[in-house]
């Protein structure tokens, strides 16, 4: 009885023993100095994760704030150019008027509108808008759009012969294009036909004339 009571006692102490070893092995012992750099390098990942969540918050504020600014910019972009319109209109307003109320004649009227025609060529030309040069020039499709050719040997082909609508421009970049008439050579096998046919039908009438005399 005794011996199994010993033998039950040395079994715990070497499980004792080998917690004592398994609890030994999972400490790590560093030196007082790498104590130290761990502990600041612990304290500046602290700092800069701090930093992060910050810029982050702040890109994001930025952000909202450019939408807003964007929105707004969006909404009221053309109040500048709307603004400087509504002066030319209360100034036709102003010219029709006096127009109905006889207070000017036919002469003054027309004066008064070429003024006005002249101040909106002006607003434009300061935002940026040009008239398209058309008739006289070449044609160009990036700029010229062909609604009918005329017949002309006087002039090149494609040549812009007449100008129905202006083109406009923007900063350089066509806008409107130009309602144009272009013209062309006439065509050779026409010519050809035509003379074909005049020369049938002179030949057809002399030998009409001739089968006449023989007859009297």
């Amino acid at each position: 009885m005794e011996q199994k009571k010993n033998s039950h006692e040395n079994k715990n102490n070497q499980q004792s023993q080998e917690k004592d070893v398994q609890s030994s092995s999972s400490v790590i012992t560093v030196s007082k100095e790498e104590y130290d750099l761990l502990k600041d390098e612990a304290a500046k990942a602290k700092q800069y994760w701090e930093r992060l969540l910050r810029l982050q918050a702040d890109f994001e504020n930025a952000r909202k704030r450019w939408e807003r600014e964007r929105a707004d910019f969006v909404r009221y972009a053309k109040e500048e150019i709307i603004c400087e319109i509504l002066t030319i209109v209360d100034e036709l307003e102003k010219s029709v008027e006096l127009s109905q109320q006889k207070h000017e004649d036919y002469t003054a009227f027309l004066k008064g509108v070429e003024m006005i025609l002249a101040h909106l060529h002006e607003l434009l030309k300061r935002h940026g808008v040009s008239c398209i040069e058309a008739k006289g020039k070449c044609f160009d499709a990036n700029c010229h759009e062909a609604l009918m050719q005329i017949e002309d040997d006087s002039l090149p082909e494609n040549t812009v012969v007449e100008e129905f609508q202006k083109g406009y421009t923007l900063n350089g970049k066509v806008i409107r294009t130009a309602k144009v008439q272009v013209s062309r050579k006439k065509k050779k096998d026409e010519d050809n036909l035509n003379q074909t046919s005049y020369s049938d039908s002179t030949v057809n009438q002399f030998d009409s004339n001739k089968n006449g005399h023989k007859t009297e």
